[in-house]
């Protein structure tokens, strides 16, 4: 496959609720895979390479604390044992960023892309994905934005008294293929944040669409809104397999 033939095709899967350890594993074959095959293409002739596959996955999971490999460990404010009580759990992993939350109720959307099929930009990759969060909010009336230095989506992120996080992002690119993602807080229990320093992010709260309406959002609805917002900022066509 030439460098001109891009594939923006996505193969897109709806998870559902699943374990955190074994989406990982599950996310860690897929990018392996799409790497493996990026280096055997160039031993490859052109009209013998294999065009290289993209993924979206949505998913949820039940409870658990992640810290990325720059976090800090003192932001879990919990023990083994305080994990346990609140059926938790707890893992190291190798995205960016430092430690979040994540649990029944929030959409979390791990997009496997080989960016040569799209742009080589990281940073476009990262507002992209904000971008999606930010225009899928407008559709239920709420005004998000960017925190300076600090990625993720925000409400009334310039003013430190309100400032809120929505959504929190944290990737990890290899050969410009991408894996982990986003973690939009949609109708989640909120109370397992206060066990954590969210992203190493002191003094700053953190919401839900469900608390900014006053209710139960249609998650489905919600899923069906992400998926076109993404597929529109990419260009891209994603289709159940």
């Amino acid at each position: 496959m030439d460098s001109n033939s891009q594939n923006k095709k996505i193969i897109f899967k709806d998870l559902g609720l699943m374990d955190y350890k074994v989406c990982w594993d599950y996310q860690e074959r897929i990018f392996n895979n799409t790497i493996a095959q990026k280096i055997s293409n160039r031993q490859l002739a052109q009209d013998q390479q294999i065009e290289t596959k993209n993924h979206l996955l949505f998913v949820e999971h039940p409870h658990v604390y992640t810290l990325g490999k720059s976090g800090d460990e003192k932001n879990l404010l919990l023990n083994d044992g305080q994990l346990s009580k609140i059926n938790s759990t707890y893992y190291k992993i190798n995205r960016g960023g430092d430690i979040t939350y994540h649990g029944p109720g929030q959409l979390v959307a791990y997009p496997i892309l080989d960016l040569d099929n799209f742009f080589t930009d990281i940073h476009k990759y990262l507002r992209l994905l904000e971008e999606t969060i930010i225009i899928t909010l407008k559709e239920y009336g709420i005004e998000s934005g960017r925190s300076d230095g600090e990625t993720g989506v925000w409400l009334d992120a310039q003013n430190p008294v309100k400032a809120r996080k929505i959504c929190a992002m944290g990737v990890r690119c290899s050969r410009w293929v991408t894996m982990h993602g986003l973690a939009f807080n949609v109708n989640s229990d909120l109370s397992y944040f206060n066990n954590i320093i969210p992203c190493g992010i002191q003094n700053k709260s953190v919401t839900s669409l469900q608390k900014e309406l006053g209710c139960q959002v249609n998650m489905e609805e919600l899923k069906s809104k992400v998926r076109h917002h993404f597929n529109a900022l990419f260009e891209s066509n994603t289709s159940a397999k």
